[in-house]
């Protein structure tokens, strides 16, 4: 049997099974600030999945659904977003940066006592980005001293996604600072239930609170907590910020366009709201239909690139710089479509990004893709010095 006939059987098992599978009230167990009603539903979206065997394709096979060829991993995320099933987004550091790292990088114990954990709903964070070093993350301060068995940990973490709900947290600390800024950094694993750790979540202009403060005050993490050796920590990161690249975009896009119908739904309603559409927002919307086609056969070419091991310098950087573009205007047009309407609507979904369907929430939660994956200043320079060999310029 051809590889391609076994996607399109895992394709039509998957269909079957999300027909049964996903919740039908998702969406009103998440909604607002129905705290508890989003870590449940989340809770038992993942056990499904783990049952199922489709929350670790990437995972190797002695895992539960491991093993998986990149075609059926491209496949399974892009049936989960048709289906709209809820995102991941409480696990999914925990599934691809805390997986994927302690796979490649940590230690037998370390696996052993966190990957089992994680398929039962243990949960982590991010402890990279800081006040002062966020794109330049080899600029960070957080300092940890290392006291016999124990580090001891001082300084401050920001945009930490879900960090109030963490049971660990991926730590990087600064122990040297000699030599370049990537030198002296060390990768740890924290127990966020630790003396010493704070954390406070960021109130967003949407309302939400998606994102964590940490701070740290004199935290001891155990030495058997080192992921990779002391001061490789740069390298460790690198691994972490690239286990989920390509595969992410396939399912954003995926439900970006399955919500063209929400666009459409505005058009199409009956009375005064149906009124106020012209021609030019229909050029607008057949505008973002094409772009979104278009990204959807880059990240194609992308991935079937990847599949044969020829990757390109900056395919990724472009991926996600047309991403974010394209989810801000779609989310823009949504809000100008919907009028006065869109400014008196409070509702909102937890973890459920732009389909919330409060189209000025939307909106303004687009623009934190412009940050997120990567900033997109970082990414137009990748592209711009490794894809058209722009010389980089010193400022005198």
């Amino acid at each position: 049997m051809s590889e391609q006939s076994d996607v399109e059987g895992l394709r039509e098992e998957l269909r079957g099974w999300l027909a049964q599978n996903v919740p039908p009230d998702w969406r009103e167990q998440q909604a607002g600030d129905n705290i508890d009603g989003f870590l449940a539903s989340q809770r038992e979206w993942l056990a499904r999945l783990v049952e199922g065997g489709y929350a670790t394709p990437h995972w190797p096979k002695e895992w539960p659904g491991g093993g998986r060829s990149l075609a059926e991993q491209v496949a399974i995320f892009e049936e989960i977003a048709r289906a709209d099933a809820p995102r991941m987004s409480l696990f999914f550091v925990a599934l691809y940066h805390a997986a994927m790292t302690l796979m490649e990088c940590g230690t037998e114990a370390q696996r052993a006592r966190h990957l089992p954990a994680i398929l039962k709903g243990e949960i982590w964070c991010q402890g990279f980005s800081e006040p002062n070093a966020g794109s330049d993350l080899a600029s960070l301060r957080c300092k940890a001293e290392r006291r016999g068995d124990h580090y001891v940990v001082n300084g401050q973490k920001i945009w930490s996604t879900l960090g109030q709900f963490a049971d660990w947290c991926l730590l990087l600390v600064r122990t040297g600072s000699s030599g370049p800024k990537q030198t002296g950094i060390t990768f740890l694993l924290m127990d966020m239930k630790s003396k010493g750790v704070e954390v406070r979540p960021i109130r967003q202009i949407t309302g939400d609170e998606e994102f964590a403060e940490l701070f740290l005050d004199d935290v001891h993490i155990p030495v058997e907590n080192l992921v990779g050796q002391e001061s490789e920590g740069w390298r460790v990161a690198q691994t972490t910020l690239s286990s989920e690249r390509g595969l992410t975009l396939v399912e954003l896009t995926e439900r970006l366009a399955r919500s063209l119908w929400r666009l459409v739904g505005i058009v199409t309603q009956d009375g005064a709201e149906a009124d106020r559409i012209d021609d030019e927002a229909r050029r607008r919307i057949v505008d973002i239909a094409a772009r979104i086609e278009g990204l959807r056969a880059m990240i194609a070419a992308f991935m079937a690139r990847r599949m044969a091991g020829q990757e390109g310098v900056g395919d990724a950087s472009m991926l996600k710089l047309g991403y974010a573009r394209i989810l801000r205007d779609f989310t823009a047009l949504g809000l100008r479509l919907r009028g006065m309407a869109a400014q008196r609507d409070t509702r909102y979904v937890l973890g459920a990004g732009y389909e919330t369907s409060n189209w000025m929430f939307d909106f303004m939660n687009s623009y934190q893709w412009n940050i997120a994956g990567g900033a997109n200043e970082i990414q137009r320079n990748i592209v711009a010095e490794r894809v058209l060999m722009m010389p980089r310029e010193k400022l005198a």
